[in-house]
């Protein structure tokens, strides 16, 4: 846990970056959408959110990597909406609807707390994007009320890279998905233009504010962990990926290489999204990652049984 000091310069840092978050919510670019909607008098951009955060559920999470679950589990906090929209989405019950509750920064701040009073390892702020300035008037009461868990920033990757920046030193651990090498299959699947750019955009920026992940106690307390989710038919260009990150980002980049993709959502009206991973497909993975010298982070074996609980579809909110 930090100390009392570090909290006050986490504070600090959030007195700064306050008042031009709040400035984006009213003309917004928070993700690369750049919608421009005005959401402070209740204007809609792509993410349909409004400008108070909408919380889904809450609680201490034993299914993310190790080093964040750890034996306390990570203090999740599920974000309704969201500012893409994967056909395939697995959190669809709330990331494509307003389902949960609108909470204050006071109540958000409350859930922080109470998520640390249980024993858990961070604070792990899930689909955060669409949010970030009511998140970020939320930390500044947790932290003067005593916060002090690291803070996991958990994303799909389609952040306005201004955002990112304007989070260093608020944010301990990154965790981004780089999930397309091709901006054709981010639009089809995801309606996410120009994603791949910016997606290593703000990647390498993330990695630039926290370096590679480091732990205490094999708890992480600081650094970047990438999502890798392999779809079907090579979708994702994870090989594409990979390459990218053995040459920008360094050998060294600490990887979680997902096998557990499932048709949800939509994903049953698409016949490449319609099935499961293949062992070939799987395999040209792992090999390209053993090719490049990639060697750190987690490889969800191919054929695992996925335990349906962690999935999106089958949490209930608790707000």
């Amino acid at each position: 846990m930090m100390d009392k000091h570090a909290a006050d310069k986490k504070i600090e840092l959030l007195d700064k970056v306050l008042p031009g978050l709040r400035s984006s919510l009213s003309r917004c670019d928070l993700c690369a959408h750049s919608c421009r909607a005005d959401r402070t008098e209740g204007a809609k951009g792509f993410c349909k959110a409004p400008a108070d955060a909408v919380v889904y559920s809450y609680d201490a999470h034993h299914g993310e990597e190790p080093p964040l679950s750890g034996s306390g589990g990570s203090g999740t906090i599920f974000f309704s909406h969201c500012c893409m929209e994967c056909v395939y989405c697995q959190n669809f019950q709330f990331s494509q609807t307003a389902a949960g509750k609108k909470v204050s920064s006071t109540e958000l701040a409350g859930i922080m707390l109470e998520l640390q009073g249980r024993g858990c390892h961070n604070i792990n702020l899930v689909s955060p994007t669409h949010f970030v300035p009511s998140i970020a008037a939320a930390l500044k009461e947790a932290y003067s009320g005593g916060l002090r868990l690291p803070i996991i920033y958990n994303t799909g990757g389609y952040d306005s890279p201004h955002i990112i920046r304007a989070l260093e030193g608020i944010v301990d651990i990154y965790l981004p998905d780089m999930r397309y090498s091709d901006d054709l299959m981010a639009q089809k699947y995801s309606k996410a233009p120009g994603y791949v750019e910016n997606n290593r955009i703000i990647v390498k920026e993330m990695l630039r504010q926290t370096g590679d992940l480091a732990a205490e106690d094999d708890v992480a307390v600081k650094g970047l962990i990438i999502r890798l989710l392999i779809l079907p038919g090579r979708i994702s260009g994870t090989e594409t990926t990979m390459r990218f990150i053995a040459s920008e980002l360094g050998k060294d980049a600490w990887l979680s290489v997902m096998s557990q993709y499932y048709p949800a959502y939509k994903a049953s009206s698409s016949s490449e999204l319609s099935r499961r991973l293949s062992e070939p497909e799987f395999s040209a993975v792992l090999a390209e990652m053993g090719r490049l010298g990639l060697h750190n982070g987690w490889i969800q074996p191919l054929g695992a049984e996925f335990d349906r609980k962690f999935a999106g579809d089958t949490f209930l909110s608790n707000v």
